[in-house]
Order: C-alpha cells, then structure tokens, then sequence
C-alpha cells in the first residue's frame, strides 16, 4: 500500500478546505498551524519535512482545536524544543496524549504503524516511553468507546475508505462528509 502525501493532502483539503477553510500543506521546517490572514485566505496545518506521519499528528491537533484555538497560531500553545526538564516532560505529555491518540487511529485506519513520540532527545531524567505508550493506548481505547471528535471521525472515515475500502477519491470524501452530517446532526 502506497502512502503518497498527494493523497493525504487531497483527503484533508477534499474534506475541510470547503467546511473549514482548512487545507495541509507540506512545510520544509517544524510544524505550524497559521490561522487566515490578510496574505493568505485559507487556514493552513503545515507538517514536517515531508513526513506522512508529521501530517497525521499535525491534523490531529487541528481535529481537537476549538474554533477560538484555530484562531491563534500554533493554536496558542507553548512548545519547548528538546532538552526538557522531568516536570516540563510531563507538561509534554499531558498535552501529546489525546493528539498522538488520534494520530493512532488515523494510522490504522490508513495501515500505518503508529509510533509514540516523547520528542525529548537531549533531555534530563529518563523519559518512560512504555508509560507513555500505555496512555496514549488508553485514551485511543477510549476514543473508540465514546467516540472521536466530529472532525477527527470524519477524517478516520475518509482514511478508512481510501485505504482500507480501497476506494476513490471521490467516494472517500464523500464517507467522511457523510460523517461530518451524521455528527453534526447527532450534536443537534
């Protein structure tokens, strides 16, 4: 099975540049999500390097921003680079479960592998990443029980049709816009 960022990129923008006015886009440095703003009409989740895996974690951090979050940049979260102290580690990983348990789904419903990130090389202490993988597990365990997020099910659904169902691009996108209605209606 073939993972072309063509693709993923097709699937996301099919899917939310109408909706959301949301597209990815492939960045060549860290990632960042930059809001519409008077040089660009468009919100844009930028991912790393060309990394299938970075556009999957990056969409999963846009599937869980409120609406006053996709205003800010980088939804206005700190983020401090490698070398972290135990307690900032823990601050990192309090606020990387529920993204990397989506990009876990995300990565099934594509046939991926998924590999957690304690993205902490250089740091103080030993980071525990079997703790954190329990976690990350977890919360993905209880995602399936309750359900996803509205934006983060229709994408699983997009992925799964064009992966998994192995169908086109056009019938993929029309499974996660058929979720998006069946969620938006089931919130009322």
């Amino acid at each position: 099975m073939s993972h072309r960022l063509e693709d993923v990129i097709a699937l996301f923008d099919g899917l939310f540049d109408d909706t959301y006015h949301t597209r990815l886009v492939r960045g060549d440095a860290d990632p960042l999500y930059l809001p519409a703003d008077d040089a660009c009409p468009w919100h844009r989740v930028i991912f790393a390097h060309g990394f299938y895996a970075s556009a999957l974690h990056e969409i999963s951090h846009w599937c869980i921003a409120g609406a006053r979050r996709r205003g800010l940049e980088d939804y206005g979260y700190w983020y401090l680079p490698d070398g972290r102290d135990p307690a900032q580690q823990d601050d990192f990983e309090a606020v990387e479960v529920t993204p990397q348990a989506l990009e876990s789904l995300f990565s099934c419903a594509c046939g991926l592998d998924f590999h957690v990130s304690v993205d902490n090389l250089g740091g103080e202490g030993e980071v525990d990443r079997d703790a954190f993988r329990a976690r990350v597990e977890a919360r993905a365990s209880r995602f399936e029980e309750v359900g996803l997020p509205r934006r983060a099910a229709a994408f699983r659904a997009t992925l799964k049709a064009f992966y998994r169902d192995r169908r086109d691009l056009d019938q993929s996108l029309a499974a996660g816009r058929t979720e998006l209605r069946a969620s938006r209606l089931a919130m009322g």
